[in-house]
């Protein structure tokens, strides 16, 4: 029972505190993913400036295929983010198709490719991060729906 229907109003019930403040997080952290996605396909000198050559190759040679799985992680996560910040249930979708495309640029960079020897330590933590913020996303959207936050 979600709690609308318990309170026997019909009405969605008020957002709680922690709902802005994982969705504002949420926002500032698919903006930097953003960011990170396009200064990469726009090869943008002051952000790639700070690789290495052997790093500028492997971003530069990612295949198309695992380019479009990144595009679909990151767009349709800030879809998502949106979405859970204007109380829409269809945010769990977005948040579970964000982390499909997650798992398909994955593949590429964990298996098919050398891609966290070449990132070194940090592309490790940044890859754990992702995949657990992304898993957290799609938790938390379903726990909001299932309690009648998200409509």
């Amino acid at each position: 029972m979600t709690a609308a229907e318990s309170t026997g109003t019909g009405a969605r019930p008020k957002a709680p505190v922690h709902l802005w403040i994982v969705g504002v997080l949420a926002l500032l952290w698919n903006f930097m993913g953003a960011f990170d996605y396009l200064a990469t396909q726009l090869k943008l000198e002051s952000y790639m400036g700070s690789f290495s050559e052997e790093q500028l190759e492997y971003f530069y040679g990612i295949p198309a295929w695992a380019v479009s799985g990144w595009a679909i992680a990151v767009w349709i996560g800030l879809v998502g983010t949106v979405g859970l910040l204007l109380r829409r249930k269809w945010s769990v979708l977005a948040f579970a198709v964000s982390l499909a495309g997650l798992a398909i640029s994955s593949i590429y960079t964990l298996i098919l490719s050398d891609g966290l020897k070449i990132m070194g330590g940090t592309g490790t933590i940044m890859t754990v991060l992702i995949w657990v913020i992304s898993i957290f996303l799609v938790w938390y959207s379903k726990q909001q729906a299932k309690a009648g936050i998200l409509t």
